[in-house]
């Protein structure tokens, strides 16, 4: 066990101290419990290295607000312990935390496995709605939905006490740091980078994963040069709670035969020496790799914007951020010759330059914004910047007090018709899926 200073993570080791290191990550909501089946086996050979999430387990509350955040503290804990080389095997969150390693800190990994992963998880809007949800509910409607999402029915249905730990697991996380989880998720996409892993690589995945299921672990396999693909039959989102057998054993063999030796320029446990340079996150383009273990479409990089000012595109970013890419895309997708100019001048200059201003935070704009919609009696858009304030972090009460204060000052009938557009919109954004 250990203490987690706000910059490191909750811990623990199990094995010899003299085997090397072999780190397993977890999913999203979970505790390190949920590898306790692996232990047994994997100690046999590596000492395992397993951490907390922030605000999961009882880890001290320190919200880390991208993946790229989450694998610095694992990095600064690791540099503490002085372990500077490991394999990596991480699940869903825990996933994207390992192919974060393996893009910018490749000297470190010397094996990589991604369970339940994707190089992106489903859109933005969906964990951001997601943690609307919980800043207005509490985790309990997430953690009530947990075991569909996590478990076949026949397993939930047969194995009740997993199940139940399963919900209590969510229940007592802190919902700040479930919160800043999901906006880490909902900015993380790596499509574009794949090609650039160059650890030995193992993709696993449960058939019936519907969160991140084979689909998702094809792009990954298609990415990632001479990524292997195994897919555990009967399992879904948390295989390795489900199916620990199989898991258990696809490990062993990944890690017992595709372990990288340390590179040419490293020395003992430094992995760079002070005259070394440190490898570039992207490194020229590979050789011809094997083809993966089944015919897979390579994974599309994302449209880059030809000729754009840079506040187009820092505009776009900030626009999606706050509105949603649903809406963006849709406003987009109706644009034409006679509208693309509007629409970019709206892109660079109100989102672009006024949004991404350092002077006010997002919730503070919200405010601003939502008072100057019902001055102008604008409820289209007043309805579009409701659900942007609760994405920026407004509560529905704040949101309240916001348009009370306005009904002072631009006047009831405005105000009136104002309540009427956020209460709907409030209603839709904040009730928990059934």
């Amino acid at each position: 066990m250990s203490e987690t200073p706000p910059n490191t993570l909750q811990y623990r080791f199990d094995g010899p101290e003299e085997a090397p290191v072999l780190i397993l990550g977890p999913s999203l909501g979970t505790t390190w419990h949920m590898w306790d089946r692996q232990i047994p086996e994997l100690t046999k050979q590596w000492r395992v290295f397993r951490f907390d999430l922030p605000g999961h387990g009882g880890a001290l509350a320190h919200p880390a607000a991208s993946v790229t955040d989450l694998t610095a503290r694992l990095l600064a804990t690791l540099e503490g312990l002085g372990v500077h080389r490991f394999g990596y095997a991480g699940c869903a969150l825990g996933g994207a935390v390992g192919i974060e390693l393996a893009l910018r800190h490749p000297e470190r990994l010397a094996s990589l496995a991604l369970i339940a992963a994707s190089p992106r998880f489903g859109t933005a809007d969906e964990f951001r709605q997601r943690g609307v949800i919980v800043r207005t509910n509490g985790l309990d409607p997430i953690a009530r939905s947990a075991p569909e999402r996590w478990f076949t029915g026949g397993f939930a249905a047969a194995q009740p006490a997993i199940t139940e730990w399963a919900v209590q697991m969510v229940r007592t996380t802190d919902p700040g740091c479930y919160i800043a989880a999901c906006e880490a998720l909902a900015s993380f996409d790596v499509r574009a980078g794949l090609g650039s892993v160059g650890v030995p690589t193992l993709v696993l995945v449960g058939s019936e994963d519907q969160v991140t299921g084979p689909a998702e672990a094809r792009t990954l396999v298609a990415g990632i040069p001479d990524a292997r693909l195994a897919v555990v039959p009967g399992a879904s989102h948390l295989v390795p709670v489900e199916q620990p057998a199989a898991v258990t054993d696809l490990l062993v063999r990944h890690f017992s035969t595709a372990w990288q030796p340390l590179p040419e320029y490293a020395t003992g446990h430094v992995v760079l020496p002070a005259a070394a340079p440190r490898p570039p996150v992207t490194p020229a383009a590979a050789p011809p790799q094997p083809a993966p273990v089944a015919e897979i479409a390579a994974a599309a990089a994302p449209p880059q914007a030809q000729g754009v000012p840079d506040t187009y595109d820092s505009g776009i970013k900030v626009r999606r951020e706050v509105l949603g890419d649903a809406h963006v895309d849709r406003i987009l997708e109706q644009t034409d010759a006679f509208t693309e100019d509007f629409q970019e001048l709206v892109t660079r200059y109100a989102w672009g330059e006024v949004w991404n201003r350092p002077g006010l935070d997002r919730r503070t704009r919200s405010c601003v914004t939502l008072t100057a919609l019902v001055a102008g009696g604008h409820l289209d858009e007043l309805a579009v910047h409701t659900r942007a304030a609760l994405r920026n972090g407004l509560t529905p009460d704040e949101i309240k007090e916001v348009l009370l204060q306005a009904a002072v000052y631009c006047g009831v009938p405005a105000a009136s018709g104002a309540f009427r557009v956020a209460q709907q919109v409030i209603r839709e954004e904040t009730t928990p899926p059934e």
